[in-house]
């Protein structure tokens, strides 16, 4: 009975999270792209669009630092 227990770093689950924060912020600011709300001013920035994808790219690298992390690490 020789089993090994993997610890899941908390960092995978903020990154997972990360993830999927950023696709659904970068989803909204893609449908109000073409629609912006009026009376917004600097709409044309697309914020949401912006963090949904730095969001996205954190959480993938998040993911990848532990998986070269744990590979290291082994």
């Amino acid at each position: 009975m020789t089993e090994k227990h993997h610890i899941i770093p908390v960092w995978f689950f903020v990154g997972v999270l990360f993830v999927i924060y950023g696709v659904l912020i970068l989803g909204s600011g893609l449908a109000h792209w073409s629609h912006p709300a009026p009376g917004v001013e600097l709409a044309n920035l697309h914020a949401p669009v912006w963090w949904g994808a730095l969001l996205i790219v954190l959480g993938v690298m998040s993911y990848a630092l532990i998986r070269l992390v744990g590979v290291a690490g082994q």
